[in-house]
C-alpha cells in the first residue's frame, strides 16, 4: 500500500506542475472589465476569469437546515480554517461583523454551520479578524474604536472545536484598544495589527513567551511602526517602537484610557504620541518569505493615489527596523497593457495568499464594481509590476470579503459574500479544475513511475 500511494503521488506532481495540467488558481486570463450588477444568480454569485474554475454557494446565511433552520448572525467577515491540531482543515470561522457579534463554525465536508459564540457574548460588536493561531486556538476581534469606546478588543477563543457555548472567548487586554481587522503571525510568533482609522498604524506584539500559548498573553510588549521619512504613507526604512511595557501599560501615559474603571491602553493615541506612521484606513494583513526575508503586506483602502487605497509591503528586517514599499495602487500597470490600472482600482481591502505565493487583493465596494485583483510580482521584491482581474462580484448591494486559500488544498479557497440586498450572506468555494491531460503526459507520468520503482528495488 505504501508503494502504492507513493507512485500516484508521484504522478499528480507530474501532473500537477506541467502547463497541460493547468490546475492552478494563477492560471487565467484576466477580466477585461468588472460583471454587470446583478446579472449573475446570487447562489454562483462571482465572473470567474477561467473556465477551469468553479464555485458553488458552501453555505447561505437563509434560515435552511443547513444553520439548523436558524439565521447565524449577519454580516459574515473574515474567514479562516483550523489550521493545525484536530481535524486540521475541516472547519471554516468566520466572524460577525453587527452591533451583536458572535462567532461561525463551518464544516467544509457537510455545508452545516453553527454559532459557536452567542452573539453579543461579553458586549461583542463589529467582528472582522479572523485568524488561526500557531496554538490551536481562533482570534477574532472588533473593529470598532474611537472617543468614549469601551471595544477595540482582540478575542481568543480558547478551544474552538468544543461545542457551541463552551469553547472560550476571552478578551486579551494586554493588546491596546484598536479598530482591528488584519491579523498575521510572523515566523517567531509575533502578532502583528492594525488600526482601521483614517490616521491608522501598523503594530506588533511581542510575547514575553512566545511559544507558549497558555501564557502567551500575560506579558508582552506592543511597538509601533515609525518610517523614517515623514507623512503619511511613508515609505523606506522604518523601525519598531515601543509603546507598551511587558505588563501592558503604557510607554506614555497619556495614552492611558479608563474603561469601567479600568485602565487600558488607547492604541490610537500612543501611536500619535510615539510618532508612528499613519496608513490611511489600513486593513487586512497577510505574510510571507521572499528570498529568505519575510514582508507583511496590508491593504489600506484609502491611503496612497488620490485617496484610492493602495496596498504596502514591510520587509520584516530584524526585530527593530523594517522597510516599506508601495506593493501596488492605481499607477501600477493593468496587466497585458501598457496603461495603469487607474480608476479600475478602487479601496482595496482583504488581502489572500494562494499556495504559491501570489497576493490577492479584494476591493471593499458594492456588486458590480467590486472586483478580486491578482497581483503579477514577479521578483517577489514587495512591488507588483502590474495587476490582473481575477474575479468580480454580481450580487447587488453585496461586498466579497474574507478571501482565504485552503492550506490543505491548493485548488480550493473560500469567499464570503456579505450584506447582499437580499439579506442573505453566503459562503462561495472556489474550485480549479484541471484541463483534459493528454495521453502522452499520462505515459510520461507512468514512465517516471517506473524510473521510480526501480530505484525503490535498489
Amino acid at each position: 500500500m505504501r508503494k502504492l500511494i507513493y507512485y500516484s503521488t508521484a504522478l499528480v506532481t507530474v501532473l500537477a506542475f506541467s502547463p497541460a495540467y493547468a490546475g492552478t488558481f494563477d492560471a487565467f486570463t484576466p477580466l477585461a472589465s468588472s460583471v454587470a450588477g446583478g446579472s449573475l444568480p446570487e447562489d454562483q454569485p462571482l465572473q470567474l476569469s477561467s473556465p477551469n474554475f468553479i464555485q458553488k454557494t458552501l453555505n447561505a446565511n437563509d434560515l435552511g437546515a443547513q444553520n439548523g433552520n436558524v439565521k447565524l448572525g449577519d454580516n459574515w467577515d473574515m474567514n479562516t480554517l483550523n489550521e493545525n491540531g484536530p481535524q486540521a482543515g475541516r472547519f471554516l470561522f468566520t466572524p460577525y461583523e453587527t452591533s451583536s457579534a458572535g462567532v461561525r463554525r463551518l464544516d467544509v465536508q457537510t455545508g452545516q454551520a453553527e454559532t459557536i459564540v452567542a452573539n453579543g457574548t461579553q458586549g461583542f460588536v463589529a467582528g472582522d479578524a479572523s485568524r488561526w493561531t500557531p496554538f490551536g486556538t481562533y482570534l477574532t476581534a472588533e473593529e470598532s474604536w474611537g472617543a468614549g469606546s469601551s471595544k477595540g478588543r482582540l478575542f481568543e477563543v480558547t478551544d474552538p472545536l468544543a461545542a457551541p457555548g463552551a469553547t472560550g472567548f476571552t478578551a486579551r487586554t494586554i493588546l491596546p484598544r484598536v479598530s482591528h481587522e488584519g491579523l498575521a503571525f510572523d515566523d517567531e510568533n509575533n502578532l502583528y495589527f492594525i488600526d482601521e482609522n483614517n490616521s491608522g498604524s501598523i503594530y506588533k506584539y511581542v510575547s514575553s513567551t512566545p511559544a507558549n500559548g497558555a501564557t502567551y498573553y500575560d506579558a508582552g510588549e506592543t511597538y509601533v511602526l515609525k518610517a523614517n521619512a515623514a507623512g503619511d504613507d511613508a515609505l523606506g526604512a522604518a523601525t519598531w517602537v515601543k509603546i507598551t511595557n511587558a505588563d501592558g501599560s503604557a510607554v506614555n501615559a497619556a495614552a492611558n484610557v479608563t474603561i469601567g474603571g479600568e485602565t487600558f491602553v488607547d492604541g490610537r493615541a500612543a501611536a500619535d504620541l510615539a510618532g508612528g506612521t499613519a496608513y490611511n484606513r489600513p486593513e487586512d494583513l497577510e505574510i510571507k518569505t521572499v528570498g529568505g526575508e519575510q514582508k507583511l503586506y496590508f491593504a489600506a483602502t484609502a491611503s496612497s493615489t488620490d485617496g484610492a487605497g493602495g496596498v504596502f509591503a514591510i520587509g520584516l528586517t530584524d526585530a527593530s527596523n523594517a522597510n516599506v514599499t508601495l506593493f501596488a495602487n492605481r499607477n501600477t500597470n493593468k496587466k497585458g497593457t501598457a496603461d495603469a490600472v487607474g480608476t479600475e482600482f478602487l479601496s482595496p481591502d482583504n488581502l489572500a495568499i494562494d499556495a504559491f505565493g501570489n497576493i490577492y487583493i479584494v476591493e471593499d465596494q458594492p456588486g458590480g464594481t467590486a472586483d478580486i485583483w491578482f497581483a503579477y510580482d514577479i521578483d517577489f521584491d514587495g512591488i507588483a509590476e502590474s495587476l490582473g482581474r481575477w474575479a468580480s462580484l454580481s450580487t447587488l448591494g453585496a461586498e466579497p470579503t474574507g478571501l482565504y486559500f485552503d492550506p490543505f488544498r491548493p485548488n480550493v479557497a473560500y469567499v464570503n459574500v456579505q450584506h447582499a440586498g437580499s439579506d442573505i450572506d453566503r459562503t462561495i468555494m472556489i474550485s480549479v479544475i484541471p484541463e483534459p491531460v493528454t495521453f502522452s503526459l499520462l505515459l510520461g507520468g507512468l514512465g517516471l513511475m517506473g524510473t521510480i520503482a526501480r530505484h525503490r528495488r535498489v
